[in-house]
């Protein structure tokens, strides 16, 4: 929908286009010209039209130039109005940018804010991955946004990097449950309408604010425990007790990487079961979603009950600048699949490594782990690789110097931003032995290096790490 005409079009594109400024593999996504620091959303939505209105109030705060004109990402929705400051702003709204020039530029490094109203027939962002975003399901609505699908509901800064608090008032008919990351604030209902309200204090990025909305019996995962972190289920009636087998040990899971990995560092953790199947689950801020085909009542998917909630460090907090170091987030996580069946009673990481390290060395070795390209961002063989470059890791550092250096990574860069440099300066601190190597043939080269830990043997984690 084309709003009042700003013929600034082309400043917005020559802006977007600075290779030292956007993410390079979506360089049209976000605006480095300012940043968020916080999302207030109130929306109204319809399942059985699969109908999203409402309005977008966003504050923000303007970089080291005025703003003329500034960018959002938004899919395609009908616009009321826009108001920079309380003033109605002119704008253009076309292929998924909303481009606003304010009643007067916004001063260098000044606060402002800016407030849509929109309201449409939200849908998937399509990639190459399949759609992405906002999610109508046969009775409900689920969102995934990871990377670029954020814009399918709501209007944003899509940049990883920018990140905000968020709170979300979201209006549903009444027999809906509505499922999101952060602190329930209130629910009220009023006729056959319920209104739910979240607040997600902690820093997010737009493609980690999960929304599930459907019919759910809520299952507690944790008893009244004021010291440990609250864990809760949605779940579809019927399946609650596959969920209570499949989801029994995620405690366990959670003291372990609270052990491993600092704090967990947001209020608590939702775990919804759509009542669809889904191929993988996805992670959002202090939630995961999993489809039925993930519930079999014997733990089957359960190394990605733990892949799930490691991310809540590793991605979620701790979020990558750009997509080009999504191995930060994959790598720990599947790492952290193996430190779980290790310290479960299950196969070492040592073991994992090994079938990981065959399992690749039949596949083409075309992939550079630190910078993938947008078309194998998400191959299974960056998770794999990922995985073993964390081990090659632990084996050089040993387990004492390894453990500290993943536990002061995820506290010390708590709710930041990070790239791969970030992560190998951090990782040299714990040895006096030269890592330059090892990161150099793990992260920048494509071809697969030897097992680590082959000839050295290996002992359990918590034990120290020497040749056997």
């Amino acid at each position: 929908m084309i709003g009042t005409a700003v013929g600034t079009a082309q400043e917005v594109d020559q802006a977007l286009s600075s290779p030292k400024q956007v993410d390079p593999y979506f360089p049209a996504s976000g605006d480095p010209r300012y940043r968020v620091h916080r999302y207030e959303l109130t929306l109204d939505y319809r399942p059985g039209p699969n109908r999203l209105g409402g309005t977008a109030r966003l504050s923000a705060l303007a970089g080291p130039e005025a703003l003329r004109e500034f960018a959002l990402d938004l899919a395609d929705f009908r616009i009321g109005r826009v108001l920079v400051d309380g003033k109605a702003g002119h704008y253009t709204h076309r292929a998924g940018k909303l481009r606003i020039r304010p009643a007067r530029p916004v001063a260098a490094d000044a606060a402002f804010t800016v407030e849509v109203h929109y309201s449409g027939n939200p849908k998937p962002v399509r990639s190459q991955w399949g759609g992405l975003g906002w999610e109508e399901l046969t009775d409900g609505a689920l969102v995934a946004s990871q990377p670029v699908g954020a814009p399918s509901w709501y209007p944003c800064n899509d940049r990883p990097a920018d990140k905000a608090s968020y709170q979300l008032s979201i209006t549903t008919p009444s027999p809906y449950t509505v499922v999101t990351g952060g602190r329930l604030l209130t629910r009220t209902t009023r006729a056959s309408s319920t209104t739910w309200v979240y607040e997600q204090s902690a820093p997010t990025s737009s493609y980690l604010v999960g929304v599930a909305i459907g019919a759910y019996e809520k299952v507690l995962l944790v008893d009244a425990d004021p010291g440990a972190v609250p864990q809760t289920g949605y779940v579809p009636t019927g399946m609650v007790p596959h969920f209570a087998t499949d989801f029994g040990r995620q405690p366990q899971m959670m003291r372990l990487f609270e052990e491993l990995f600092g704090p967990y560092p947001f209020d608590g953790y939702a775990v919804v079961i759509a009542d669809e199947e889904l191929d993988v689950p996805v992670e959002a801020q202090a939630m995961a979603a999993f489809g039925t085909n993930h519930l079999d009542g014997a733990r089957g998917s359960e190394r990605l009950v733990a892949h799930e909630l490691a991310h809540q460090w590793f991605g979620n907090s701790v979020t990558v600048a750009d997509w080009r170091h999504i191995w930060l987030n994959e790598g720990l996580a599947k790492y952290s699949e193996w430190l779980w069946a290790e310290r479960s009673g299950g196969r070492s990481a040592q073991a994992h490594a090994a079938d990981a390290h065959r399992l690749l060395a039949g596949l083409p070795q075309d992939l550079k782990l630190a910078d993938p390209g947008r078309k194998l961002m998400f191959d299974d063989r960056l998770y794999e690789r990922g995985g073993l470059t964390v081990h090659a890791l632990r084996t050089a550092l040993g387990d004492d110097a390894f453990h500290r250096m993943l536990r002061d990574w995820a506290t010390g860069r708590r709710g930041g931003v990070v790239t791969t440099a970030d992560f190998t300066t951090h990782a040299q601190r714990y040895t006096a032995r030269p890592l330059a190597e090892l990161f150099d043939a793990w992260l920048y080269r494509p071809e697969l290096p030897p097992l680590p830990g082959a000839r050295a043997g290996w002992l359990r984690f918590g034990q120290e790490s020497r040749p056997a």
